[in-house]
């Protein structure tokens, strides 16, 4: 019974973080969506999008999604660094 009990809870737990997680990207897309198009989108007087503002609208997700991705590498090279200094400082002090 514990067994069953365990492996609730873990798929509790596992549904609560991919919640979060696509809270998350929708969050994200809406602020790059609303972002884009006050940035981009100028005239209301026609029901079609110009070129101009589709062209804009492209240029302005690229340029967000290139960013976010790069400040994610940057994210994991900091980490990967900051756990090799921690590892030799453990190592150093005989913690390991």
């Amino acid at each position: 019974m514990a067994n069953k009990e365990a492996a609730t809870t873990s798929l509790d737990s596992l549904d609560k973080e991919q919640m979060k997680t696509f809270t998350d990207f929708l969050m994200s897309y809406n602020k790059l969506s609303e972002m884009c198009f006050t940035d981009c989108v100028r005239d209301f007087t026609a029901r079609e999008v110009k070129e101009s503002e589709e062209k804009c609208s492209l240029n302005c997700m690229e340029k967000y999604l290139k960013m976010n991705q790069r400040i994610s590498q940057r994210f994991q090279e900091f980490q990967m660094i900051a756990n090799e200094n921690a590892l030799a400082m453990a190592q150093k002090t005989g913690k390991l």
